[in-house]
Formats: structure tokens, sequence, C-alpha cells
């Protein structure tokens, strides 16, 4: 009997797959591969290279983070791509996206190339990225959107800085809607946020730190709202952590505005009460702001306003976030512990089920960068991308057991419920938690 190439069988999980509505115990061929077929009781008349037995786990389509820092080229010590990559299967994501805010920036189709080739000498996770919508995304000339959209950049974005220049945001989104790529905003009001390290509030003024007004976000993304308008272009804002904000992209989709956006855990986990004792593990860009911030963020979720989970991982050397608090860098590392943090946040509190969870992770994603045709589901002829979980299994956050090179996280010591059984990507086991 003939031996499939990269076959693999997962029997008797329960499948949840939201683009095509299942949700019930089943088998999974892949073959080749790609998604052969998705069954109750498959019998395989070829040989298999890999049988999995499934039972009471679950088992979807592979998880995407569309929001990640690897740091490479020029910040290898804090994380490259091959162990980026790692953390990403460990964490249960067969696809990320690299944000372009390295050094040198990913402005050109050269340095696009570069990332995705050091993707696949990985062989762990996809690798894509987005390239810089401005050059060294200093906010006043176009970087080579067209070549970089040709060396296939599924996006642009200056992450790490808004474009304050509202004629340069209106080109950005005028030129990328040539391509049909989306322009992804770090909405953030230079003006407004200054120097501030913390959401301005109480706690900034009882700790003595500059503050970032929750209007530095939401006076950027209503601007962009109305380009949006004007232009007709696709456009996703990141990380928003405002009620104000969320208040913005309620009405946005409302009036059928092309307009998605993204949300972090440390966004729905934390305020910026965690910052009383000036612990560098809670300072992030945007900042952690207040309990009505949370919650509103939460209620959009629930209300399917928020389209994508991200991790935002943000690796950094430890000797730089035991810095002071003015100067250490904004970040948190958190791919391999996200998919527990947001069962933790949104599955353990009811506010929404795993269908709705999993399309955040999977099927939203993909169709954000236009991957959707072959990725973010279980559909037959789509890529073997899969994430197996045992919702079952708890685990302790050991953040010296991190693929990721980087420590800095808040997360260490946390008991998580989901563990990530298996990482299948095009076919292949990536990451298995027997290994």
């Amino acid at each position: 009997m003939k031996e499939a190439k990269k076959s693999v069988l997962i029997k008797n999980g329960r499948v949840i797959d939201p683009v095509n509505s299942v949700d019930e115990v089943c088998d999974i061929l892949v073959l080749d591969g790609k998604i052969a077929k998705v069954a109750k009781d498959i019998k395989a008349d070829i040989a298999i290279e890999n049988t999995i037995d499934a039972t009471g786990k679950i088992v979807t389509p592979g998880l995407i983070d569309i929001h990640v820092h690897f740091r490479e080229p020029g910040d290898e010590e804090e994380e490259t791509i091959a162990s980026g990559s790692a953390a990403a299967v460990a964490g249960g994501f067969t696809s990320v996206v690299c944000m372009p805010n390295t050094d040198p920036p990913i402005q050109d189709e050269t340095s696009v190339e570069f990332v995705h080739r050091m993707g696949r000498q990985a062989r762990k996770t996809h690798v894509y990225v987005m390239g810089a919508m401005t050059k060294d995304r200093k906010g006043v000339e176009l970087a080579e959107m067209g070549l970089m959209a040709k060396a296939g950049a599924v996006g642009f974005t200056d992450d790490g800085a808004g474009v304050q220049d509202s004629a340069v945001m209106s080109r950005v989104l005028k030129y990328s809607s040539m391509f049909g790529l989306v322009v992804s905003q770090h909405c953030q009001d230079a003006a407004f946020a200054g120097r501030g390290v913390m959401n301005s509030g109480y706690n900034s003024t009882i700790l003595g730190l500059p503050g970032i007004d929750a209007l530095a976000e939401e006076m950027m993304l209503w601007r962009d709202i109305q380009l949006v308008k004007k232009t007709g272009a696709k456009y996703h804002a990141q990380h928003l952590s405002t009620k104000g904000s969320i208040d913005i992209i309620r009405q946005a989709k409302a009036d059928g505005l092309n307009v998605t956006c993204e949300v972090t855990p440390h966004h729905l986990l934390f305020t910026d009460d965690c910052i009383k004792d000036y612990d560098t593990n809670y300072k992030v860009n945007p900042p952690l702001r207040t309990q009505k911030d949370v919650a509103a963020i939460t209620d959009a979720i629930k209300d399917g306003i928020v389209d994508a989970l991200v991790t935002d991982h943000a690796p950094h050397l430890m000797s730089e976030k035991e810095l002071e608090f003015l100067a250490a860098p904004f970040g948190i590392a958190g791919i391999e512990c996200a998919l527990g943090l947001y069962i933790k946040a949104l599955i353990e509190t009811e506010v929404i089920g795993w269908s709705q969870l999993i399309a955040m992770l999977s099927s939203r994603p993909a169709k954000i960068i236009g991957i959707d045709d072959e990725k973010g589901a279980l559909s037959e002829g789509y890529w073997a991308d899969i994430t197996i979980i045992d919702p079952e299994a708890k685990y302790r956050v050991d953040i010296n057991k991190f693929e990721s090179k980087a420590r800095n996280c808040p997360y260490g010591g946390w008991l998580l419920s989901g563990k990530v059984e298996y990482t299948i990507v095009g076919g292949e086991i990536r990451f298995s938690s027997d290994i």
C-alpha cells in the first residue's frame, strides 16, 4: 500500500471550523500538505504517515497572528525570525505577520524577500510581512509600496508610529487601494501622546509619570475613518485600547466602511493599576487603560465588532526592561501563552464561545490580510494548517522555557487552560507537546 507524502489522519477530535459552520466530532485527512477530507469515521485507502488520536481535543484551522515583532533585521539579540517562528508554533500559530519597524525598516522589495526567505529557512510557521507605509517610518515620503506588494507584502504599516500628516495618510490609502492591500495603522497623535509612558489619568498623576491621553488614539482613528470614507481603502486599526476608539469603530462599521480592528490580551487582562509598582513588564504602547476601557473592548468582542485577536509579541532584552520606567522600551513578549490568555479572558468568563474565538484567531485575520482563499479554514484543498488544543489541560507559564529569546512577560507563573498539543503547518507536524 502506497504511503502518501505529508499524510496525516486526525481522528475523533472536536473540529471547530467557523467558515464551514462545523462544530462536531469528526476526522480530518491530510494529503500532500492539503486538506483532503473532513468527515466522520474516515477510512484511508493509503498508508498514513501520522495518525493522531484527538479524542477530547479541539481541532481548529491553524491560528493566525497578524501582529508580531521578530526584530530581524537589526535586533537579532532580542529575537530572530527563527526563534520567533519556534515560539509561534509552540503557541499554536501556523501563520504570523511581521511588522516592519526593524533596523533598517522593511521598506523595499529586497527586505520583504529577506523576511520571506528567513521564514522558509526556519521551517516552522508561515511568515508574512507588512511593508512600511513611509520611508524610514517618518511619515513624510511614501515607501516603495508597489514593489513591496509585488514581492508579497500583505499590507502596509508604520507600526510603532502613526502617520501624522493627513495628506500623506490620504496618499497611502489611495496607493494601497491600487493593490487591494490593507493599511494597518498604529493610531497615535504624537502631539497628544508627547513623551507619555502610560495612560494619562489618576495613576499617572500619583506615580509622577507622563501620560498618553486616550485622545491620542481616538483623534487619529477618527481622522483616518474620514479618509477611508473619501478613498474607500481597506483599513485596519491596530491594538485598540480605549472605549472611544471602540465607539468610532462601531460607527464606521455601521456606516458600511471597509474597516477592521484588533485587540491584544494585555488590553483585556490588565489596567493601569498594574503600574503602581513601576513594573516595566506592563509598559506597552498603546498603554494599559482603565476598567471602563477593558469593559468596552470586551463588549465589542462579544458583539462581533472586533475582527482579530493578536499578540503584538514585542520581545526585548531583560537589560532594557530593567531600566527605569521612563527609559525602558514598550512591549510584552507573549505569543507562546496567548491562546491560554484569551481562553482565560473570553471563554472562562463566558464572553464568547469557542467558535467565535477561533474565528478571531484564524478566518477573520486571514481575510484581513487576503489569504482567506487558502488559509483560515479546514476546507478541502486548503493548506493543512491545523492547531490541536487540549481545552482541559492546565499549564503554568514558565518564561524560562520560552522558545522566544525574550523574557519580558508579566504572565510568568500564571495557571492557564488550553494547552497546544500539535501545530501542523502545510501537513507537517511542526510542534508537538510530547517533544
